[in-house]
């Protein structure tokens, strides 16, 4: 799932940066948007 992120972090030795959109599983994404790390994006450049 697509996500773009709302704070920085590491995922996977990677790091993730604020209002960047990435690619990651969906049961990550699915906790990222409900603890408001990051929201769903629309069909945009994926980072990763």
């Amino acid at each position: 799932m697509k996500v773009k992120m709302n704070v920085q972090t590491a995922y996977h030795g990677d790091l993730l940066r604020a209002g960047k959109v990435y690619d990651v599983d969906d049961e990550t994404a699915k906790r990222w948007i409900a603890s408001k790390l990051a929201e769903k994006a629309e069909d945009q450049s994926v980072k990763r």
